[in-house]
C-alpha cells in the first residue's frame, strides 16, 4: 500500500480566554481527547503538564499525527494546532472544537498544506463545533 504526503496542519491562537480554563491540564486533556475524536482521529496516547504557578500544555499523540495546547492563562492566551497526514481526517474540526469550548474573545489562525512540494498557506475558516456534551 502506498501512502500519501498529503497533510493538513492548522495553527490557532487565542486570546481572551478564561483563566479557569486555561490552568486546568487535567479539563484541558478530556477537551482535547474529545476534539481528536470529533475530527475522526486515532489517539494513541495523551501526555500533559500543569505547570506552577499557572499554565498548562496537553499533547494528544494521533495515529494520523498531533494536536496540542500550551496556555499562558495569566494572559488568556492559548496556543493549538493540529497536523494530521492523508484525506480523512480534517484538523479544522479539531481546532473548531478546541475553540468552541475555550470561548476565545479572538483568534487568528493559519492553516498549512504540507506534502505536496512547497508549503502553502491559508487563512482558515473557523466555524463554531457541534459539542456532544
Amino acid at each position: 500500500m502506498e501512502y500519501s504526503t498529503f497533510g493538513r496542519h492548522v495553527a490557532v491562537d487565542t486570546w481572551g480566554v478564561d483563566f479557569d480554563l486555561l490552568n486546568n491540564a487535567e479539563w484541558l486533556q478530556a477537551q482535547m481527547v474529545e476534539a481528536a475524536e470529533a475530527c475522526g482521529a486515532t489517539v494513541m496516547s495523551v501526555q500533559s503538564k500543569q505547570f506552577e504557578p499557572q499554565g498548562a500544555t496537553v499533547l494528544v499523540l494521533l495515529s494520523e499525527s498531533h494536536l496540542s495546547i500550551h496556555t499562558y492563562p495569566e494572559k488568556g492566551f492559548a496556543a493549538l494546532d493540529c497536523y494530521t497526514c492523508g484525506e480523512t481526517v480534517d484538523p479544522q474540526l479539531a481546532i473548531d472544537y478546541m475553540v468552541s469550548v475555550l470561548k476565545p474573545e479572538t483568534t487568528h489562525a493559519k492553516k498549512l498544506i504540507r506534502g505536496m512540494g512547497e508549503l502553502v498557506v491559508e487563512t482558515p475558516v473557523m466555524k463554531q463545533a457541534q459539542l456532544t456534551k
